[in-house]
């Protein structure tokens, strides 16, 4: 939306003043903001780390929520929703099967919808509950991250959203390199792609980066 004025209503000026009024209008733009990412310098690209950022479930702090684009369901730990004060009463049942990176395959216990706070932004939203292991207390996937009018950039480390028209950067949640040293390798961990390398074998140890354990998994890979 754009208010037009009439130069009639524009403030005074001295007279030895200069003033250029190309289009002889003023105008108040209230469209939505546009929201811009910087590009960031060589050492601040030079990560591996997924984005962590802090929010409210029905009002209660939560950290280590993990913000994967890639993820196909938004899901929280079953100790997670334990700490939460819920029960089986509060689940929904659902038909809802999860299959982990080595191919089992395992029914969720149940699905839940809270009020999610990241920011000041607050949207219910709707938790597939697990028993599984993982590096996150909650996971949100594409759903949220479309319903939410929200861009992430683990590059930048930080999510951009729409609050109303206005933008709102919501940075990460830095207390999760104080609670996981796993946190610091990726820190350091230098990008494999981007580089020319000619080598008859890939040794990931050059580039620090550590062994990967599948979600629900004892093993590494």
């Amino acid at each position: 939306m754009v208010f037009m004025l009439l130069l009639e209503f524009l403030a005074s000026f001295s007279d030895d003043e200069e003033v250029d009024f190309p289009d002889q209008i003023a105008q108040l733009d209230l469209d939505p903001m546009s929201a811009i990412f910087e590009k960031p310098t060589d050492n601040e690209r030079q990560h591996l780390k997924v984005l962590f950022v802090k929010g409210r479930v029905d009002g209660q702090p939560m950290t280590k929520i993990l913000v994967d684009g890639g993820a196909a369901i938004n899901i929280m730990l079953c100790p997670v929703y334990r700490k939460l004060g819920k029960g089986d009463q509060d689940l929904t049942k659902t038909d809802m099967m999860l299959k982990y990176f080595e191919g089992n395959v395992s029914p969720v216990k149940g699905a839940i919808c809270v009020e999610l706070t990241i920011g000041s932004k607050t949207l219910p939203t709707t938790f597939f509950v697990i028993s599984g292991k993982g590096a996150y207390n909650l996971l949100l996937w594409r759903d949220w991250i479309h319903a939410n009018c929200c861009i992430p950039s683990t590059m930048h480390q930080c999510l951009i959203h729409w609050v109303g028209d206005k933008i709102q950067i919501v940075p990460w949640d830095s207390s999760y390199v104080i609670a996981s040293g796993e946190a610091d390798t990726y820190e350091m961990t230098r990008c494999i792609l981007g580089e020319i390398w000619e080598k008859d074998f890939l040794k990931v140890t050059d580039y620090e980066i550590p062994p990967i354990q599948a979600v629900g998994s004892d093993e590494e890979f």
